[in-house]
């Protein structure tokens, strides 16, 4: 079993209240390549172990959950808020009806007087028309006067022994109710029972393989506890009836039935049977695996709860948070190492696994294992004793890596319906108690958190861009060379990136620098249009003959004629 000191116990409670506790240290080079120099420390809050435990005192660990009381106080206190609610429930409906019967009461008198006249012709009228229809009975009927007054007595005394006895009875079930837990109730009435068998898709289905493997080995490990066994197996009977008539609940209350069932059969285990811890809690483990394997398909992740929305939302964060690195969270786990990787791998699978098991106990197993996986790998690494400052950022690391199904459902499961025990105690809930903080980190992750710039965050959140990769010289011979390829792979994506980014920035210059030169010639064209106006003159007419306008043609000379000279 893993040695835990006082003060790293005290460090995974702590993640509860302050899920932003997180290392900074190691370099890191951002997409940009710039370097942001960070010094070798881890920043945190102090705050003292008393006030972690639970706020009524008892010495146990809270939970948010349970509003920082741990589980046994968290139900005394749900207990008195409900039985305050209930009285104060049934006062205001006394009230309520005190203030009906008054104002019925004004109105009938406002409105007796009007009506006393109204009221009496009627009544004289409807005795008249019995009285007639009586008489004419009598001729068509078997004079039966002694008999059947005497009927109609044992009639009325019957009925008043009938209604007393109803009233007798109604009032015990309900003082039965109130005073008796849920799971101690006495055996359901023959029509109830009935009910319960009749052919309904969501009660009688065929038991699955696996309910009548774990049936039949309940029923052989109660074999060894011979009376009391039997006194085990009809107290889990009944409580499964119970629970199956009373599916209607919210499943905050069907919680309270199953862990005031767990308390009040311990407490019976150890004080009327007197069985030591050690039989005490194993018998508890077999009667939580019997009874959540049949209650799982109706109390996990119901439809009545946002639990699915949750996961969905988880679901959505880890993957947009897939570019986070090991050395942003201050991972001490070298995965070159071939063991390292290996428990990595291992611890992934575990927390994978968990959404596959019906039982709490075996999800906290689940839990556990992926625990004891980290810290072997921190411990391989570093070549020391891991701490509990080691574990949490490499578990959220591994939540990031696994992003685990139905993460939000599985972590409400565990808290409503497993054996309180383990959660306040032992390494089962220390291990689920970090596992809570890392869940609570990752939905607050931001920049800070990770030591960087809020622009350098939204880039990456956004996918424009991813954190630089190690080089592919430093690569040591034997990291596989699928992993090589891949990093590979990533590094030529952002390059394309970057290059595809220019090409588009540059054909957005070249966009503007043509809409500018479109726009300057223009605005020349306009300008010399503006300074130099086209005019348009009429279409001159055609040319006459050089002396077509000489009125005094007739007085010019004939043309000379050529003289011929004979030589």
């Amino acid at each position: 079993m893993l040695c835990l000191t006082e003060s790293s116990l005290g460090m995974a409670a702590l993640c509860f209240f302050f899920p932003l506790l997180l290392c900074r240290c190691v370099p890191v080079r951002t997409a940009c390549g710039r370097k942001m120099n960070l010094k070798s420390e881890r920043r945190g809050i102090h705050v003292d172990q008393s006030e972690l435990l639970c706020k009524k005192g008892c010495g146990y660990y809270g939970n948010p959950a349970w509003q920082g009381f741990c589980s046994k106080c968290w139900r005394e206190e749900y207990h008195k808020a409900r039985q305050k609610q209930i009285q104060e429930d049934w006062e205001l409906a006394e009230r309520l009806q005190r203030e009906e019967e008054e104002a019925y009461a004004s109105s009938q008198s406002t409105q007796g007087a009007q009506s006393l006249t109204f009221s009496k012709f009627e009544e004289k009228k409807t005795n008249e028309k019995t009285r007639k229809v009586t008489t004419v009975k009598k001729f068509f009927t078997a004079s039966s006067r002694a008999g059947a007054k005497k009927a109609a007595q044992e009639k009325i005394v019957k009925q008043g022994h009938l209604g007393r006895e109803r009233n007798a009875d109604n009032i015990l079930r309900d003082l039965k109710e109130i005073f008796t837990p849920s799971w101690e109730l006495a055996s359901p009435t023959e029509a109830e029972i009935q009910e319960s068998k009749s052919p309904s898709p969501s009660i009688n289905r065929q038991a699955s393989i696996e309910t009548d493997r774990v049936s039949k080995e309940f029923i052989e490990f109660l074999k060894a506890y011979h009376k009391s066994g039997q006194d085990i197996y009809k107290q889990c009977k009944l409580f499964l009836d119970t629970m199956n008539l009373k599916k209607d609940l919210s499943i905050e209350e069907q919680s309270e039935c199953a862990q005031d069932f767990y308390q009040n059969v311990a407490e019976k285990l150890q004080t009327r049977w007197k069985m030591p811890p050690e039989k005490v809690e194993k018998a508890m483990d077999q009667i939580e695996k019997y009874i959540m394997t049949r209650q799982y398909k109706y109390v996990f992740c119901p439809e009545t709860t946002d639990d699915e929305k949750k996961d969905l939302a988880v679901q959505k964060r880890i993957r947009a948070l897939h570019w986070v690195t090991p050395q942003m969270l201050c991972v001490p786990v070298n995965e070159e190492i071939p063991e390292v990787s290996d428990m990595v791998v291992k611890a992934i699978t575990d927390i994978i696994e968990m959404d596959s098991k019906r039982v709490p106990r075996d999800k906290l197993a689940c839990i556990t294992k992926c625990s004891k996986h980290i810290f072997n790998a921190i411990k391989i690494t570093k070549n020391e004793p891991a701490s509990a400052d080691d574990f949490l950022p490499t578990l959220i690391y591994i939540v990031l890596k696994g992003n685990p199904p139905r993460l939000q459902s599985n972590i409400q499961y565990i808290t409503r319906f497993c054996n309180p025990s383990r959660l306040m105690t032992g390494e089962d809930g220390y291990y689920f108690t970090n596992l809570c903080c890392a869940v609570a980190f990752i939905e607050k992750l931001d920049a800070q958190s990770l030591n960087l710039s809020q622009e350098d965050f939204d880039r990456f959140m956004t996918g424009q861009t991813s954190p630089k990769k190690q080089e592919s010289d430093s690569w040591s011979p034997d990291v596989c060379l699928g992993v090589k390829q891949m990093y590979k792979n990533l590094d030529l994506l952002s390059q394309l990136n970057e290059r595809q980014e220019r090409i588009v920035s540059e054909a957005k210059k070249l966009e503007k620098d043509l809409i500018d030169w479109t726009d300057g010639v223009a605005k020349e064209v306009q300008d010399i249009v503006e300074k130099y106006p086209l005019e348009i003159k009429p279409k001159n007419q055609a040319l006459a003959a050089i002396d077509s306008e000489n009125v005094e043609n007739d007085k010019l000379p004939p043309p000379l004629q050529p003289q011929v000279y004979a030589g």
